[in-house]
């Protein structure tokens, strides 16, 4: 059972590792470009849209805005609204980053029975009890590390795996932000 539960841990590192290696974008990051991907909107909205508190958003935005993914813009009508746009370069990162995982696991998850998906979120439910984890805010994306991505969090993503593969997760390596909703 133990096995198993790292298994997915690691899976998610890994598939962190991956995204951040090859296209240097963090998940929680990814997500908020796909969700800039119909245009522009307020970071209010985004913050709504990707389920992430106002804050965690604007210190993505303020990150990903450095690199030139995405930009703000003042509100034609009303100038104290500040819009959010992907820029070219954001949308191309984006179209050429693999596929979030979250988004494979929702297509498998919403391929199976309603019988398997009731029993498998019962027992992901009954598990994140057993853990004392019921009451911990998670995020709605399948990524290790801090949903705020601080460039140390990244560095810390980027160690060697021989550093990760045998150990528990400590607050030098964070474990991965994993949440489950039936929709």
């Amino acid at each position: 059972m133990i096995a198993a539960l790292r298994r997915v841990i690691r899976a998610v590192d890994l598939h962190s590792r991956t995204l951040v290696e090859s296209h240097g974008l963090t998940g929680p990051q990814a997500l908020i470009l796909k969700a800039l991907q119909g245009g522009s909107i307020s970071a209010g909205e985004l913050a709504t849209r990707v389920s992430l508190s106002q804050g965690t958003v604007t210190d993505i935005l303020n990150r990903i805005e450095q690199r030139g993914l995405v930009k703000r813009l003042r509100g034609t009508q009303d100038r104290r609204r500040v819009l959010v746009v992907a820029t070219d370069a954001g949308l191309a990162l984006l179209e050429q980053s693999p596929p979030l995982l979250q988004e494979c696991f929702a297509q498998r998850f919403n391929n199976l029975q309603d019988w398997e998906q009731t029993q498998l979120l019962a027992s992901l439910q009954r598990i994140a009890a057993m853990m004392d984890a019921e009451d911990i805010d998670a995020a709605p994306v399948l990524s290790s590390g801090s949903v705020r991505a601080t460039a140390k969090a990244v560095e810390k993503v980027l160690e060697p795996e021989n550093t990760l593969e045998d150990q528990e997760p400590t607050d030098a390596q964070p474990a991965a932000n994993i949440s489950f909703t039936r929709t």
